[in-house]
């Protein structure tokens, strides 16, 4: 049986449908893709994991017995060989929009967002001016920031707002968001979504998005992980890549939540994908971010092992049918 004749059976037993209805299903519906998505990034890291670096790796069980463990919070047990100790990792994924949450389709959030986070850029010499370095970099590389692109640019509702409650004055605000007061929001939205394509081609952020509830067998107590609930994290960069890498890190290494110093950050930027001009990608990390997992296993300290008395493995094996 052909892998095409195995999805179809899948789909049709499965799903009791065709595949020409399953694939209209996951064009309409965003967040099965992105469930899918994410169970494909988990199943390549395990793999990545088992035969990239030799480790012994088994899913957690999510229908836990009884109350989960609070450490056991992550998607897979591994370990390095028989005789290592066991560890927790979590997968993530990067979060889709932050060019456009940053805003940085328009010139001075863009400058000052390479400012802000100057230390994870690798072309940036701190011993020079820096400030003038990005200037020079967008000058150079996004040149259209400073003609067709050099007024700012809002979405549809802040210029609703704006035109609404008028200033006394006028400002440079004022005359961009006049500029775009005619413009209605689909056509607003292609002009940002341009503009933010405009940016990746030469820029994307690497950013996390770490959101979760706050159940009482989590022990947490705000929407971010604790940073005990597993001793590592990796981040498929796959939606800033042309295919699946990883990032790791070690939890307790990154900076703590503002609110408590035992949970992670809802955010981190984590650094940069720049194309370079060969056109080849060349990502830059901050120091807390590994691409090597053998450098950021490392880190974890040993007595944070998790007892294999208290784990609960997902053995369960896909059995895939046999040709008829």
């Amino acid at each position: 049986m052909s892998i095409f004749e195995r999805v179809e059976k899948f789909v049709k037993d499965i799903f009791r449908t065709t595949l020409e209805i399953f694939l209209e299903a996951l064009q309409l519906n965003k967040s099965a893709r992105g469930y899918i998505h994410g169970s494909i990034t988990e199943l390549l890291l395990k793999k990545e994991l088992e035969i990239k670096y030799g480790c012994e790796v088994y899913r957690i069980r999510e229908k836990w017995e009884g109350r989960k463990h609070s450490k056991h919070h992550g998607d897979f047990y591994f370990r390095r060989n028989q005789q290592s100790p066991w560890f927790v990792i979590e997968s993530k994924g990067v979060k889709s929009n932050s060019e456009k949450w940053h805003k940085l389709y328009n010139y001075d959030n863009l400058k000052r967002f390479l400012y802000t986070h100057s230390d994870k850029i690798a072309w940036i010499n701190p011993s020079k001016e820096l400030e003038s370095q990005i200037i020079g970099w967008i000058e150079t590389t996004l040149p259209k920031f400073f003609d067709e692109y050099k007024n700012n640019v809002y979405d549809y509702e802040e210029i609703q707002k704006y035109i609404n409650n008028k200033p006394s004055r006028e400002t440079d605000k004022f005359r961009a968001i006049a500029l775009l007061s005619g413009y209605n929001r689909d056509e607003i939205n292609d002009m940002i979504q341009k503009r933010v394509d405009y940016v990746m081609t030469k820029v994307k952020v690497l950013e996390t998005h770490f959101v979760s509830g706050t159940s009482g067998s989590s022990e947490r107590t705000q929407a971010t992980p604790r940073k005990d609930e597993f001793n590592l994290i990796s981040i498929d960069i796959i939606l800033r890549y042309h295919e699946h890498k990883f990032v790791f890190a070690n939890p307790k290494l990154l900076e703590s939540s503002g609110d408590n110093e035992d949970h992670l950050q809802q955010n981190y930027i984590m650094g940069f994908v720049f194309t370079g001009k060969d056109g080849k990608p060349q990502f830059n990390f901050s120091e807390e971010w590994y691409e090597d997992f053998n450098k950021v296993y490392e880190t974890i300290n040993k007595k944070d092992a998790v007892n294999e008395s208290d784990m609960q493995k997902d053995i369960r094996v896909f059995i895939s049918d046999e040709d008829e």
